[in-house]
């Protein structure tokens, strides 16, 4: 069985790393082991010319995985082949007790979606995208939204909901 998934989702610029990285370290703190998925733009390189690693890509391996007594990466090229799926990822999560997605906001899975000033948009996602199951905002709460709303920085509440909502159990 999988581990359940939860997501963070929001215009560009709204905040979305911020708020993971401060979840992962609440359900962190809080004993959870926590994988996470992040969906980046198309040209994201994760190695840097003058690296063993990044001279092997270079030379044309198509995976190159990097190995040391704390921890390990996989670089994959994917040439011609389309892109992986969340699906595809998921399964490569490891072992967790919950996996938070960053992106992702077409597929159906629950997710907070995040509305900020200084954002490319505030126009919600909520109704044009599956899954959203409650709001962060820094904003008081829309009269009009029928979601569970919360302050973008009160991330205790915003743990407590995750782990109601996925039915976590204490670790």
């Amino acid at each position: 069985m999988s581990p359940p998934v939860f997501g963070v989702v929001g215009w560009k610029n709204s905040g979305k790393t911020t708020l993971m990285s401060r979840l992962i370290r609440e359900l962190t703190r809080r004993g959870y082991a926590v994988s996470v998925i992040k969906h980046a733009h198309v040209n994201f390189d994760i190695d840097h010319p003058g690296r063993d690693s990044f001279e092997i890509r270079e030379a044309g391996a198509r995976q190159v995985m990097l190995s040391s007594p704390r921890r390990f990466a996989l670089m994959r090229e994917l040439g011609d082949e389309p892109e992986m799926t969340l699906e595809d990822l998921l399964e490569r999560a490891g072992s967790c007790d919950v996996i938070l997605v960053e992106g992702y906001k077409r597929d159906d899975y629950p997710k907070i979606e995040i509305r900020r000033d200084g954002a490319r948009s505030r126009e919600p996602l909520s109704t044009e995208f599956p899954g959203v199951a409650a709001i962060a905002s820094d904003r008081p709460r829309d009269e009009l939204e029928s979601l569970p709303t919360f302050q973008v920085d009160d991330i205790d509440s915003i743990a407590d909901f995750v782990i109601e909502l996925l039915r976590l159990r204490r670790p």
